[in-house]
């Protein structure tokens, strides 16, 4: 019996292993019809380099005279590592639900950890999804919430702050039900801050689903309809209203960032907030007959890929 062909999804498949093939995968993904210059644009002047003088992969624009490879302009742009630990990488944290630790990276992928962190950052921005559009819209549901995580550093000697909420970071979510979310890492949950997140990212002709909280009130008015549960009191569901799927939500945020990462830095909050709303928002994909199904690792990763352009990212940038 002829060996299985190891599929894309096959942490031991060609593209995890070689880097000829890795190469030839972008390519394909990047370059369907033919490779173009990234300089200049041009595709009908494009000659590969195959000399013994040249390294693999390298192409020369006969137009604007430069020489490039599937790299430039993306994400890996100047990397040192080898393609198929990228490709890996990308891999890794497209299946895993609550995300990749760097020292999971670290250890996985034989690299440093200072670079495994750098490498997960690049990741994510390729993660980070552009603001386009509003959510939600006329005759859909839309839940938003917020949620509290971290704690502002004190002083030697200072006594920690007791209850409240006043030194947690806040995240506040859109959720359009039975489609995307949307989240955004503001200073604290004000009605001003509310208010922008809304005003600027939700249409208001969606039906809004919030508790009870005192910053919803007045910007639930705008809205087509709104509903606010009474959670002091316990009232959590009232027939079709309720928060549960933004709840859900926050619930594998909560379990990833406590239980994988540990510790986020509130410099770099925003971007795993991005990773966890990628993951989410690509759970399932239309078949060829119009019907929703699962999405796989693999083409979850490819999605993260096609994310890669002209979104160069410097430890400088990131550190800074």
């Amino acid at each position: 019996m002829p060996a299985k062909k190891a599929g894309p999804a096959d942490l031991n498949a060609p593209i995890f292993t070689n880097e000829a093939k890795a190469r030839a995968h972008l390519e394909a993904l990047r370059w369907p019809d033919g490779a173009f210059c990234p300089h200049c644009g041009d595709v009908e002047n494009v000659t590969p380099l195959n000399g013994d003088a040249h390294r693999p992969g390298l192409y020369q624009c006969n137009s604007c005279r430069e020489q490039f490879s599937v790299t430039v302009g993306t994400l890996f742009e100047r990397s040192h590592l080898p393609l198929q630990k990228w490709l890996l990488a990308f891999h890794l944290m497209a299946a895993s639900k609550k995300g990749v630790s760097a020292h999971q990276l670290h250890r996985m992928l034989g690299i440093t950890y200072k670079t495994a962190w750098f490498m997960g950052h690049r990741i994510r921005e390729a993660m980070k999804a552009s603001p386009v559009g509003r959510i939600g819209g006329n005759g859909k549901t839309l839940e938003a919430d917020e949620t509290f995580w971290g704690q502002k550093p004190h002083k030697k000697g200072q006594r920690k702050a007791r209850g409240g909420y006043q030194h947690k970071n806040v995240i506040i979510s859109l959720v359009e039900r039975g489609g995307d979310v949307r989240s955004f890492h503001v200073p604290n949950a004000t009605a001003g801050a509310v208010l922008r997140v809304l005003d600027e990212r939700a249409d208001k002709q969606s039906h809004l689903m919030t508790d009870d909280a005192k910053h919803y009130r007045k910007v639930g008015r705008e809205f087509a309809r709104h509903s606010a549960l009474n959670h002091t009191r316990g009232e959590y569901v009232r027939g079709t209203a309720h928060t549960n799927t933004v709840e859900g939500y926050f619930s594998i945020l909560k379990r990833g960032l406590v239980g994988t990462f540990h510790h986020v830095g509130v410099q770099h909050l925003h971007r795993y907030v991005s990773e966890f709303d990628f993951r989410y928002n690509h759970r399932t994909v239309k078949d060829e007959n119009g019907d929703s199904r699962p999405m796989t690792d693999a083409e979850r990763a490819t999605s993260m890929l096609r994310g890669i352009e002209r979104k160069r990212l410097t430890y400088r940038r990131i550190n800074g």
